[in-house]
């Protein structure tokens, strides 16, 4: 894989992180009962054109 293909690729998944983490932050901010509770999230990526879909699941503390 290219370096240019490396660069794409980092680019796009600190935007997931970066903006995804904006998301959620936000939606426990705007949550009247978040607080002490636990969350479970789930991520999917899925990557057209290459037949991909990739689940990652977990939990998140309010």
């Amino acid at each position: 894989m290219s370096e240019d293909f490396n660069m794409s690729m980092r680019k796009f998944l600190k935007q997931v992180g970066v903006t995804s983490q904006q998301a959620i932050e936000n939606a426990i901010r705007n949550s009247s009962s978040s607080s002490g509770k636990s969350f479970e999230a789930k991520m999917v990526l899925t990557i057209e054109g290459l037949d991909l879909e990739h689940v990652v699941q977990g939990k998140i503390e309010g």
